[in-house]
C-alpha cells in the first residue's frame, strides 16, 4: 500500500509551496503511523499532523498483535475523525479540545490536521501531577461529560472506552476465573444501560492532557479522542484518578475529589443549560464509581495482570463493585 504523500499534499490544502515539517513529535500505538509539527510560513502558523498509516505487520507491545485488534485500531481512528469533526466544535474554554483544520484519507491511511496547542498556550506536558494538577483534570472531565449528556450520536463507538468488554474479548478469554471474570456481563451491562449517558473520551490519562503556559490559567486541553463514545462519566473518572495517584493517595482524597467532580458538574449543567434533574443523576453516577472501576480491573486481569495500576484501591472498589451488584440479585 503505497504511502500518502503528506506533505504534497498540505502543500496543496494551504496553497503554500514553502510549507515544511518541523519535528516528530511522537509514534503511534504499535506503528500506526506517527504524529508531527508543520509550520506554514505563508499562514505564519503551526499545526499538527497525525498520519494513520498501519503497518502490514502488526507489533503489539504486549503481544495482543491480533486481527481483532487491528480492526478495532482502524475504527478507533475513524471514530477519531468522526469526533473532530462533528463534536469538537461544541466544546468551549472550558473543555478544550484542539479543531480540526483539514482531513485527508486514502484506503486505510488518514490524514488529520489538527490545531497545534503548542500554539494555542497550552505547550506543557506532566508526567506527575500536583492536586491542582488533578483537579483541573476532573474539571475538564466535568464539563465534557455535561455538554454531551444526553445526546444522540452514531458515529462514535457505541460504548466508550478502549476498555469496554465488547471489544475485549481475547483478553477476557485469557482471564483466570473468578468472581469477577463470572460478573464481568452484569458489571458491563449495568454501567451500559444506566439511565443517564453521557460521552466519554475513553483515555483520559495524563498524556492525553495539555497545560496552559500560564500557570494561573486553570485551563487545560486535551487530545486524542480514538475511543470517545457513550458511557456515564464516572467511566472516564475513575481512569483519570487511577492515572494521576497513588492508591495512599486515592485512599486519602477520594471523597473530596468526588465531591469536587460533581460540584463541577452541576456547575456545567447550568453553563450549558442542560435541563436535567441532578439529584437521580449523580446518586446514580456515584454508584456506579467503584463498577467502573471493577470494570478496569476486568480489562487488566486479561491483558496484564501485573499492571502498576494495579493496587489496594482498586481491589476495595471492585469488592464493593461486586457487594452491589450481589445486591441487585438478592433484591429481584
Amino acid at each position: 500500500m503505497p504511502a500518502i504523500d503528506v506533505l504534497a499534499q498540505l502543500k496543496q490544502h494551504f496553497a503554500d509551496n514553502s510549507l515544511h515539517k518541523l519535528q516528530t513529535v511522537q509514534s503511534l500505538w504499535s506503528g500506526y503511523g506517527d504524529i508531527s509539527r508543520y509550520i506554514s510560513p505563508r499562514l505564519n502558523t503551526t499545526f499538527i499532523v497525525k498520519h494513520i498509516s498501519p503497518p502490514i505487520e502488526h507489533a503489539h507491545p504486549k503481544g495482543w498483535n491480533t486481527q481483532t485488534s487491528h480492526q478495532r485500531k482502524l475504527q478507533s481512528y475513524q471514530v477519531e475523525a468522526n469526533f473532530y469533526r462533528d463534536y469538537a466544535s461544541l466544546c468551549d474554554d472550558h473543555c478544550v479540545v484542539p479543531k480540526l483544520l483539514a482531513a485527508f484519507s486514502e484506503n486505510q491511511q488518514q490524514i488529520l490536521v489538527l490545531q497545534d496547542l503548542d500554539q494555542a498556550g497550552f505547550s506543557l506536558r506532566k508526567d506527575q501531577t500536583g492536586m491542582a494538577d488533578v483537579k483541573l483534570g476532573i474539571k475538564w472531565l466535568a464539563y465534557f461529560h455535561a455538554r454531551f449528556l444526553q445526546q444522540d450520536n452514531c458515529d462514535l463507538w457505541p460504548v466508550g472506552t478502549y476498555w469496554h468488554l465488547a471489544t475485549r474479548q481475547d483478553e477476557f478469554e485469557v482471564m483466570q476465573a473468578g468472581q469477577l471474570k463470572d460478573a464481568a456481563q452484569t458489571l458491563d451491562t449495568a454501567l451500559n444501560h444506566a439511565r443517564f449517558q453521557t460521552l466519554v473520551h475513553g483515555d483520559a490519562k495524563l498524556a492525553n492532557f495539555c497545560f496552559s503556559d500560564n500557570n494561573g490559567a486553570n485551563r487545560l486541553a486535551a487530545v486524542d479522542f480514538q475511543y470517545v463514545g457513550k458511557g456515564v462519566g464516572v467511566k472516564d473518572l475513575a481512569y483519570f484518578l487511577g492515572a494521576s495517584l497513588n492508591q495512599d493517595d486515592l485512599f486519602k482524597h477520594e471523597q473530596h475529589l468526588l465531591d469536587e467532580y460533581f460540584l463541577h458538574l452541576k456547575n456545567a449543567l447550568y453553563h450549558y443549560q442542560i435541563n436535567v434533574d441532578f439529584m437521580p443523576l449523580q446518586q446514580e453516577w456515584r454508584m456506579l464509581y467503584p463498577l467502573a472501576w471493577a470494570d478496569f480491573y476486568r480489562f487488566l486481569l486479561g491483558w496484564s495482570p501485573g499492571h502498576y495500576k494495579i493496587n489496594a484501591y482498586m481491589h476495595r472498589q471492585t469488592d464493593i463493585a461486586l457487594a452491589i451488584l450481589d445486591n441487585r440479585l438478592e433484591a429481584k
